[in-house]
C-alpha cells in the first residue's frame, strides 16, 4: 500500500524572499554543471558528476557576478 501526504505551505513574504533566493542559487549551478557538462562531452573529455560539480562550485565563488547569487543574508 502506498500513501502520500499533502502539505500546504503558507511562507511569510520574508521566507518566501528567502525560498526564492534558495532556489535560483540551485538553478543557477544546476545550469552552470549543464554547461561544463555538455562541454566536456563535445570535447570528448569526461567527467564525473563530482568533478562537475567542484568546478561549477568553485566558479560561481569566484566569478563577482555569481558570487553574491548563494549567499546567505
Amino acid at each position: 500500500m502506498q500513501m502520500r501526504y499533502r502539505y500546504r505551505i503558507e511562507p511569510t513574504p520574508a521566507q518566501q524572499q528567502m525560498l526564492a533566493r534558495v532556489f535560483g542559487c540551485a538553478r543557477v549551478v544546476f545550469n552552470d554543471a549543464l554547461r561544463v557538462r555538455e562541454q566536456a562531452y563535445r570535447a570528448g573529455v569526461k567527467l564525473s558528476d563530482s568533478e562537475i560539480q567542484r568546478r561549477v562550485i568553485t566558479a560561481a565563488k569566484t566569478t563577482t557576478e555569481r558570487s553574491g547569487t548563494c549567499q546567505p543574508e
